[in-house]
């Protein structure tokens, strides 16, 4: 049996993390320290509300009597919460530094004070900085973080290390390519996109669409997660990647074809400040290690992505109020 602090539970790879490991370990426990803010949402986990292993406390990480409170309750935290929105990073600069920086440092010193809890951090393939069109980030890649978000995330995974290698804190770290899947905040490329055409609206793309991403599932991410968090080496850092290197015009127009939609649907916008032209993932590690691999091909899952937001308007529809109008525009 198992006991663990899930912080940024109801956001979309922390819901999913938590559905899978309800499902998997029947003994575990689970209590989600969410902030619920614009992108945190308790319809996540309907489906688990009333499971008396599942508990929801409403909290912000950076209050400190609070996580004191919740972690000699739990013998893990596995830590999600993040602001991660880049074009909201460049708006809105100090909100990522207080969560992603100072938050995580509260939840390491109450770790650290209640007994040297087990911490898993979830971070960033984007603290890497930028790829040329060769090479692949791997853990040995410097840091090189080019906007507030990353720089954030950046600063976070340092003091998670700092523990580790100060106060002998028992630590790992998972750096992940972009996600897709169900349940994700429809401001991001996919959901947005998706949600766009189900409307028949246009769908926006930064430039001529030629920046790079290298997409992972969210549940083959959650299963790396796992892995880590029960066989990953202490101290150690694991980059997860997909396996799936698409432009950005390469996956509008994916999404379009399955619309029906031709390229009349997309409006080019001017370009994102400090837009990194390419991320890919190393994931030879893991591999190695753990023996963890991504089973779902894109295109496939892509499709399946699709049709889940199809079938769950209800779920997203009140979201899309939340969504920063013409965002581009504001950032550009």
């Amino acid at each position: 049996m198992m006991k663990l602090l899930v912080t940024g539970g109801c956001g979309f790879i922390g819901s999913n993390f938590i559905l899978y490991m309800l499902d998997k370990y029947p003994d575990y426990e689970i209590v989600n320290l969410d902030k619920l803010t614009y992108s945190g949402n308790e319809k996540n986990l309907v489906s688990v509300v009333d499971n008396p292993r599942y508990k929801f406390i409403k909290g912000d990480i950076c209050d400190s009597d609070l996580v004191n409170s919740i972690m000699p309750q739990v013998d893990a935290v596995v830590h999600f919460a993040a602001e991660s929105h880049v074009d909201r990073s460049i708006i809105y600069a100090s909100e990522f530094v207080r969560t992603n920086v100072l938050g995580t440092q509260v939840l390491l010193e109450s770790a650290l004070k209640n007994g040297k809890k087990r911490f898993h951090h979830i971070s960033t393939d984007e603290v890497f900085g930028e790829l040329g069109a060769e090479g692949k980030f791997s853990e040995n890649t410097p840091y090189s973080p080019r906007s507030p978000y990353s720089a954030s995330k950046a600063g976070s995974d340092h003091l998670v290390r700092a523990y580790f290698a100060t106060y002998s804190l028992p630590i790992t770290i998972s750096n992940c390519s972009n996600n897709y899947g169900a349940f994700q905040f429809p401001e991001k490329l996919l959901p947005l996109f998706i949600t766009n055409l189900i409307d028949k609206e246009k769908v926006p793309v930064y430039g001529e669409g030629l920046n790079i991403r290298d997409w992972i599932h969210v549940l083959d991410h959650v299963e790396a997660i796992d892995l880590i968090l029960h066989k990953g080496q202490l101290g150690e850092t694991y980059c997860i990647g997909g396996d799936a290197e698409k432009t950005n015009i390469e996956i509008t127009k994916l999404i379009l074809k399955e619309f029906g939609f031709g390229e009349e649907m997309i409006t080019h916008v001017e370009d994102r400040k400090g837009h990194d032209y390419r991320y890919a993932i190393d994931f030879s590690k893991i591999k190695k290690e753990l023996n963890w691999f991504p089973k779902h091909s894109f295109e496939i899952g892509l499709k399946e992505t699709i049709k889940w937001y199809i079938e769950n308007e209800s779920w997203w529809r009140p979201l899309k109020k939340k969504v920063i109008q013409n965002i581009t525009k504001k950032v550009a």
